[in-house]
């Protein structure tokens, strides 16, 4: 099964660690939270994934 993770926003809330690197790779825990997200998904069995990337899209691929 796929997902489609909405990742392109400019996470204006999290400023501080946002204006270096996008929100998804924003780390919680030592990992980024796309990391995260990506796990809950994949306990559910769903293993693939399609990433909509906007600012700063370049960081993420």
């Amino acid at each position: 099964m796929k997902a489609v993770i909405l990742a392109g926003g400019k996470g204006t809330r999290l400023m501080e660690e946002t204006v270096i690197k996008p929100k998804p790779m924003v780390e919680i825990g030592g990992k980024p939270i796309l990391w995260h997200i990506m796990k809950i998904y994949s306990a559910y069995g769903i293993n693939e994934f399609i990433i909509c990337v906007g600012y700063k899209g370049y960081i993420i691929k």
